[in-house]
C-alpha cells in the first residue's frame, strides 16, 4: 500500500521535517498534544504491572486401564514446558457401573484429576482428546461426552478453539487407523 510513508499523512504525528531546515525554536515537546497519554507528566503512581494470562489448553481424556491417562500427563509435561501456556488434565464421566469395572480389573480412577462437563469446554484456548480405541472406534465413555457438546456448537461457542486428538491401542491395527 503506497511507497515508504503510507498512503495518508498520520494526524497524530508530527511531520518529518528536514535536519537541515530544522527550526530550533520549535521543540518537540510543543507538537505532543496537552491531553496526549504518552506525555512525561503523569498525575498519580504508575498502573500496576499486570499478571501475565496463560493459554490454557484442556487435556481431556477416557481412561480405563490408565494407558490413556498416562499419554494424557506426558503431553501435559509438553504443553507445560512452553512459556505463557498450562496443560490441564480433565477427565470424562464413567459410563460402566463399578461392579463391570471391578470384574475388568480396571484400576480405580485417580480423583485428583477432575471431571468435565461440555459447558466447561468454552473456557479452553485450545484442547487436546485422548481416548482408546474400541473396535476401530472411540471409547463409548468420549463418545458420550461429545454428542454431550452438541448445543455448544450449534451455538458457535467452539468456533475457531484449536483441537487435537490422541489415541492408544492394545494391538497393532487395533483401531487406530480408523478411528484417527
Amino acid at each position: 500500500m503506497g511507497k515508504g510513508g503510507g498512503c495518508v499523512p498520520s494526524k497524530k504525528k508530527a511531520p518529518i521535517s528536514d535536519p537541515e531546515k530544522n527550526d530550533p525554536a520549535v521543540s518537540v515537546e510543543s507538537l505532543i498534544p496537552e491531553n496526549d497519554i504518552t506525555s512525561t507528566s503523569r498525575e498519580g503512581p504508575p498502573p500496576p504491572p499486570q499478571a501475565e494470562k496463560k493459554l490454557k489448553v484442556f487435556i481431556v481424556f477416557y481412561s480405563t486401564y490408565g494407558h490413556v491417562e498416562s499419554l494424557a500427563r506426558t503431553l501435559k509435561k509438553g504443553v507445560d514446558s512452553i512459556e505463557g501456556v498450562e496443560g490441564v488434565l480433565y477427565r470424562v464421566v464413567e459410563t460402566l457401573p463399578k461392579e463391570v469395572l471391578e470384574l475388568m480389573k480396571a484400576p480405580e480412577k485417580d480423583d485428583k484429576v477432575p471431571l468435565i462437563s461440555a459447558e466447561k469446554l468454552v473456557e479452553a484456548d485450545g484442547l487436546l482428546f485422548g481416548f482408546p480405541t474400541r473396535y476401530g472406534s472411540m471409547a463409548a465413555q468420549m463418545k458420550a461426552f461429545f454428542d454431550s457438546t452438541g448445543q455448544s456448537w450449534r451455538e458457535q461457542k467452539l468456533a475457531g478453539v484449536p483441537a487435537g486428538f490422541f489415541v492408544s491401542t492394545g494391538t497393532q491395527g487395533g483401531g487406530q487407523e480408523t478411528t484417527a
